[in-house]
């Protein structure tokens, strides 16, 4: 392969990876401003997710260690598949309310952080990564497809055990 290619590929781990590791280390640590693992399990409760340490902990999986994965190039498709899982459930629980633009907080960065993690996961993480160096050969692209439908699918039942109930009390009440 033409090392320019394998270049722009490591370029596009190593930001889009750095950037997640970086937001789940904000969720887990509290670095750079961020709530650490009692905020975050706080923000799951106040979203309705129960448990709220379980799902605090997929999300940080799917960004810190799916981040890492993405931008070291280890383990690929696994990464990608958390990477994607945890910018579905942003998009869908976080942003898709705002629109589009990241301006208002609208689906534009996570969408853009899933689109790279998914074109890594479809094609591997290329020459330049521990992957490569240690001789590891996963089935590309089947393997990720396989780990992000199940990412995205145990996201929808997050959604669903996190949707308000429907109120029972349907009917106005008579004034007395």
């Amino acid at each position: 392969m033409d090392a320019s290619v394998a270049i722009a590929w490591l370029v596009l781990r190593l930001v889009c990876g750095l950037i997640l590791a970086a937001h789940g280390a904000q969720k887990l640590f509290g670095w750079f401003d961020g709530p650490g693992l009692a905020g975050l399990e706080q923000g799951m409760r106040a979203q309705r997710f129960a448990p709220a340490r379980l799902w605090a902990g997929l999300n940080i999986l799917g960004e810190l260690g799916g981040g890492l994965s993405l931008a070291f190039g280890f383990l690929t498709p696994l990464g990608a598949a958390g990477i994607v899982g945890a910018m579905f459930m942003a998009m869908m629980k976080v942003h898709w309310k705002n629109g589009f633009f990241n301006s208002k907080r609208g689906i534009e960065f996570p969408l853009s952080l899933l689109a790279i993690s998914t074109a890594i996961g479809l094609t591997g993480p290329r020459e330049i990564s521990l992957d490569h160096l240690f001789g590891i050969v996963l089935p590309y692209p089947w393997l990720f497809v396989i780990l992000a439908v199940i990412a995205v699918a145990v996201d929808v039942v997050g959604i669903a055990i996190s949707r308000p109930a429907p109120s029972t009390d349907t009917m106005p009440r008579a004034s007395a």
